[in-house]
């Protein structure tokens, strides 16, 4: 029987699933650390956007319009090739960390604004008018409304976070399209591993996203 369907060649991927499955864990760990981070880096900007402080909402505005207006493959290339001239020695691992986290902050900071603001401030007033102050008022009543509210968002982005690190392989890293890449190189299989990439990023993010429309809706009735 032949080992190709789907215009995959399941012996190769056999034969090499620990690269392949090596590269899937690292994908997903760099999604999470870097969403962590991010969605708290993001919280920070969003409330700094929100200040009454002009100084303060003018920082966190250009951080926002300069992250979205420029390239993810191009902040790679700043932490990876640039800051060592200037003597911060990274390597590969912390370098697109630090690229995600702070990139990925840039969107999550206007998804997090967006959910705050769709709370009615007369809560905010209320929350006041029963002692407490503005910083228990958006912990406590403000951002577990908000949360619900923007919590599809916030995965969506993460979906599509988990997408732009298959970036990763252009500094060599073996992600899971990294790891695609060495096998189909290695084995002149380029047409079948990269299929069989395009099969393994459908299979984790079309479910996911298929979900989160559900949990979309679902968030709609309960408002």
């Amino acid at each position: 029987m032949s080992s190709h369907f789907l215009g995959v060649d399941w012996q190769l991927v056999a034969d090499n699933h620990e690269l392949l499955l090596g590269g899937l864990r690292y994908s997903l760990t760099l999604t999470a650390s870097s969403m962590a981070f991010g969605i708290v880096l993001g919280c920070v900007l969003a409330l700094m956007r929100l200040a009454d402080n002009a100084l303060l909402r003018n920082i966190a505005a250009s951080y926002v319009n300069l992250f979205r207006s420029i390239p993810l493959v191009l902040v790679i290339f700043w932490f990876y090739f640039l800051l060592p001239f200037f003597g911060f020695k990274l390597g590969p691992d912390k370098s697109v960390f630090i690229t995600f986290a702070i990139f990925e902050a840039a969107y999550y900071c206007e998804i997090i604004r967006a959910g705050i603001q769709s709370i009615s401030r007369g809560q905010v007033g209320a929350a006041q008018a029963l002692g407490l102050t503005y910083a228990q008022s958006m912990r406590y009543v403000i951002l577990p409304q908000a949360l619900r509210n923007m919590l599809p968002l916030l995965l969506l982005q993460t979906l599509v976070l988990f997408q732009d690190t298959s970036l990763v392989t252009i500094i060599g890293i073996k992600d899971f399209m990294g790891s695609n890449v060495v096998v189909a190189s290695n084995n002149g299989a380029l047409k079948e591993m990269y299929t069989f990439a395009a099969l393994g990023y459908f299979c984790v993010c079309f479910p996911l996203s298929m979900a989160l429309k559900k949990l979309h809706k679902r968030i709609a009735v309960i408002r």
